[in-house]
């Protein structure tokens, strides 16, 4: 099945567990005597806590303990911390509220965790939150991201003015000025990156057991990557050694971001499990999970471009103000400022970029990196600019952007927001984009579509991706007494594919077939270091310690080959997974040898063991890139949209497996559809509350919302890793808003339409049609 080794559409190896039922979540793990926890949440967006009565609630048969922020203020527990330092424009430190683990005389968003039942059952422990009376003092509260600065507004934190939490910049704001005050033309264009729910398809959990002997706990939960929540547990919660702290992470539904964090329930648990000298078990119901989870997105961006008379790109300037909540959650203040201005030059040569980033607070639930991280919101605004321009100046977005794509021959290619481009041929990519899609021949299936009554548009997408992640990775390749090779990693799948990936490498450097490679993941303790799934970097920095580890265990082979083969280790050589004395006929393979070498180790004997753990250094990421073209059908009468066609052209550098790439782009992209077309988080006003609360109320896209997408790979093999490969996790989903917004304004413009913002929704569209009509009759 995986003897075929790189480049190979491989299916997934983890699959057939996973499709049988054989896959082992954390709500699948019960430790003898666990108790189960529940959160009571805030009903307020904000509000005063008068008082809390527990008394009735520990009265409830089977609950075992209530706390509430009195108890883990009592007791030193920390809050939730935020991991990044950010400065101001002014070089201040940006606004550092506390995030405390339960409500500290106050509430700040609907769902804000207020306190923690433990109890013998999860009836019970339900039994007992409804128990407890919290006296409110509501109080007035902001939701509205537009407004949350204005003077006057509600104040989340009452010593951070006008809700700021950090006025960051980056880029020559004295060169981009002067470049727009000679420009021939500039667009200006308001966009709105709507609020995401991330809706993964597990919900999030967390068992903890806590060992009074040894003083550790054990953390069983679903993240993605359980190395940054031991520091953070153990350096800023509980104020103990990291090593106190195992975390496991089994099988994992889906994260897409929002697992990478520290959330209040791991805290909780840890904390009860101490107290109580007993396991500690919570899971997310789906309702909670809208009001517990981090968001993601909800920015209103205001960009502008200047071009010259030829519609070559001059500068742009943006104005971006980004909601993080009403707390800060583990990375937010890095999503909209370093992580998404990275990107905003694209696949452009402009001559210089300013953005400025505010970033405010509101009640309303955390927001942080969802799939893709900044970069979506960033490609959004440049590649509807982007379209609005070539508007104005009557240009074909095509064409406009094949003027100012960077040329192959710049490679590498240092942007004005400082990221260095090592490869891309862009133009290419482009033009077989728009030969794949017929881009000249689209004017003809406008008018067919207009014969029947419909709007048909067609739009494009350039999107850029930088890549992140830490600055190592590591990897452990053991030869098992059972005959298999255990490749232990320091990432995380949330089912991407990476046990297969991963075999692939290994079996293609190791000559092993791929039914003896087994993936071992998510254990903190057998797994000492590693950088987690985050930022599309499990490929190529996990390969490149695969890579590293590989090579350490084949020059151990040819040690140990000596050793077994009784000649010099520089006649060894290996190929093919055989060690062989050059020149002769006498060989062993490495699973024989590895066996052997253990086999006389346990007899006494000094050999060479071929098990090897190595750390490779990240020096640089990756950019990948590709052009998004989608055409939609929209009825007038309805607002309806159809999705007619779409598809992506990519590069991803090399491809080590393409059936993964292409399901990896599939799932983005209909992240992203969802995002432009469906997904609408609403609050109310005046309360608050979060409106969209359900699936009744929030759209996912479904099947039937979803056309086929169609993938085509161009690989331009990245030069900073020895694979040559660029991050794929979160491609799609960066180029799909703008690409289907793109192609709805197309189809309506001509109605008069030429601004909308995500969802489009049909009620959306036919308001927009409405009010350009009615505008066209009052201009008579």
């Amino acid at each position: 099945m995986t003897k075929f080794g790189l480049a190979q559409p491989v299916r997934r190896v983890e699959d057939p567990r996973l499709l049988k039922g054989a896959g082992r979540y954390t709500d699948d793990i019960t430790l003898p005597g666990t108790l189960y926890g529940v959160v009571l949440r805030s009903p307020h967006a904000a509000a005063k806590i008068n008082a809390i009565d527990t008394d009735s609630a520990k009265a409830v048969s089977g609950v075992r303990a209530i706390y509430t922020g009195a108890d883990i203020n009592a007791d030193g527990i920390g809050g939730l911390p935020c991991a990044i330092p950010l400065k101001n424009r002014d070089g201040t430190d940006r606004a550092a509220p506390p995030h405390p683990v339960l409500a500290d005389g106050a509430v700040r968003h609907v769902g804000d965790p207020v306190a923690f039942i433990v109890a013998e059952s999860m009836k019970a422990a339900r039994d007992g939150a409804e128990a407890v009376m919290v006296d409110y003092d509501i109080q007035p509260a902001i939701t509205d991201l537009s407004s949350a600065a204005n003077e006057g507004a509600p104040l989340v934190w009452p010593d951070i003015p006008k809700n700021i939490c950090f006025d960051w910049e980056i880029g020559d704001k004295q060169n981009t000025d002067a470049l727009f005050a000679r420009a021939a033309h500039v667009t200006q264009v308001r966009v709105v990156n709507n609020r995401i729910i991330v809706s993964s398809m597990e919900a999030r959990a967390a068992l903890a057991d806590y060992d009074a002997g040894s003083g550790r706990w054990t953390l069983y939960t679903n993240t993605q990557g359980g190395w940054v929540l031991k520091t953070l547990l153990g350096q800023a919660v509980f104020h103990t050694d990291p090593e106190n702290f195992r975390v496991v992470t089994p099988d994992v539904g889906g994260g897409f971001g929002m697992k990478l964090f520290l959330y209040a329930e791991h805290v909780l648990t840890c904390y009860a499990s101490r107290k109580l000298g007993a396991p500690v078990k919570w899971v997310s119901e789906r309702s909670e999970a809208f009001l517990a989870d981090t968001h993601g997105r909800d920015h209103v961006t205001l960009v502008e471009l200047a071009t010259d008379k030829d519609g070559k790109f001059l500068a742009l300037r943006t104005h971006d103000t980004a909601n993080m909540g009403a707390y800060l959650s583990t990375y937010a203040p890095l999503i909209p400022t370093i992580a998404g201005t990275g990107v905003l030059g694209g696949v452009y040569w402009f001559q210089s970029i300013h953005a400025h980033v505010i970033g405010v607070f509101t009640n309303t639930v955390p927001v942080d990196a969802y799939r893709g991280a900044g970069r979506p919101e960033s490609n959004y605004m440049v590649e509807r600019v982007i379209d609005s321009a070539a508007r104005d100046l009557r240009i074909d977005r095509a064409e406009l952007r094949r003027r100012n794509v960077i040329p192959p021959s710049a490679m590498p290619h240092r942007t004005p927001v400082g990221k260095l481009y090592d490869s891309g041929d862009f133009a290419t990519v482009l033009d077989a984009a728009c030969r794949h899609m017929d881009w000249a021949g689209f004017p003809a299936r406008r008018a067919e579509a207009k014969r029947r009554g419909k709007l048909r548009g067609i739009g494009m997408a350039y999107y850029l991706e930088a890549t992140g992640g830490g600055p190592t990775e590591r990897a452990e390749i053991r030869f098992a007494e059972d005959g298999f090779v255990d490749v232990y990693v320091g990432t995380q799948s949330t089912g991407q594919g990476h046990e297969t990936a991963y075999v692939q490498l290994t079996a293609d450097r190791l000559g092993v077939d791929g039914e003896k490679i087994r993936i071992r993941q998510g254990d903190t303790d057998t797994i000492p270091e590693g950088g987690g799934t985050g930022g599309a970097r499990s490929l190529y920095s996990e390969g490149q310690a695969i890579l590293l580890t590989a090579a350490s265990v084949i020059e151990k082979g040819k040690k140990a080959a000596s050793e077994a083969l009784e000649a010099s280790p520089a006649d060894i050589a290996f190929d093919s997974g055989r060690f062989s004395i050059v020149g002769t006929d006498r060989s062993i393979d490495i699973l024989t040898l590895a066996a052997g070498q253990r086999r006389r180790a346990a007899e006494g004997q000094a050999v060479t063991i071929l098990d090897t753990a190595e750390v490779a250094s990240i020096d640089a990421h990756t950019f990948p890139n590709g052009c998004h073209i989608a055409e939609v059908e929209v009825d007038p009468e309805t607002g309806t949209i159809e999705i007619v066609r779409y598809s992506v052209t990519d590069d991803v550098g090399k491809v080590v497996n393409p059936m993964i790439v292409c399901g990896q782009v599939h799932g983005g992209v209909a992240q992203g559809i969802g995002q432009a077309v469906l997904e609408h988080t609403v609050y109310d006003r005046d309360s608050g509350q979060l409106v969209s609360g359900t699936f009744m109320d929030y759209a996912l896209p479904r099947a039937a919302d979803l056309p086929d997408i169609e993938v085509e790979l161009i690989e331009v093999p990245c030069g900073t890793n020895p694979l040559g490969v660029k991050g794929a996790g979160e491609a799609g989903a960066v180029g799909s808003p703008p690409a289907v917004m793109n192609a709805i304004i197309d189809a309506l413009h001509e109605e008069g339409v030429t601004q909308l913002d995500m969802p489009a929704t049909p009620e959306a569209v036919w308001r927009a049609l409405g009010a350009a009509e009615e505008l066209t009759h009052v201009l008579g």
